[in-house]
């Protein structure tokens, strides 16, 4: 009776040993929430001089007009695959507030925490269509695929027309 219970015990410690691979978790990086566009950085005042920054993140220049996003919630994989779910993407001033304006988005995974970066992004044209309420997902392949890790990610939702970004997630 003990021994074939260590025969047994030793079966499924091997086979949970050599199974552990297929359970590995194959994130790369995950964002859960988001933050929308704000297309002025910071403005200074020098006497009669006024400066007004934009809002540049990783060499992506902003949008030009303000967007909010309600959530956000993003899995990014090691082979590339992303699945990006939005909602309430729209405009949060101007004369169309409220609203998406016909736009569509596509993602922008950046790694490097200083220049030179490189864009892993979805396709952005076409893109994928915003409802009329803001929502959005995203499931594709980023190119090129991010390989090494992804040591300062930061991913950025984007006009598929001017590639300005609207909205960029809160890292997980």
């Amino acid at each position: 009776m003990k021994k074939s219970l260590c025969i047994y015990i030793l079966v499924v410690l091997l086979g949970a040993f050599f199974a552990s691979p297929l359970w590995a978790d194959d994130t790369l990086v995950r964002f859960e929430g988001g933050i929308g566009v704000h297309p002025v950085s910071n403005v200074t005042v020098a006497g009669t001089a006024v400066t007004v920054n934009q809002n540049t993140v990783r060499g992506v220049n902003p949008a030009g007009q303000l967007w909010v996003i309600r959530d956000l919630d993003a899995k990014v994989k090691t082979n590339g695959d992303i699945k990006v779910e939005g909602k309430g993407l729209v405009l949060a001033g101007g004369n169309s507030a409220g609203r998406t304006t016909g736009q569509s988005v596509f993602a922008t995974l950046i790694c490097e925490a200083a220049a030179p970066f490189t864009e892993h992004s979805t396709p952005s044209n076409p893109g994928v269509p915003l409802t009329a309420n803001g929502d959005f997902k995203i499931d594709d392949v980023l190119t090129p695929i991010p390989t090494g890790g992804c040591a300062s990610p930061m991913l950025l939702i984007r006009n598929a027309t001017g590639g300005t970004w609207f909205a960029v997630g809160i890292l997980d």
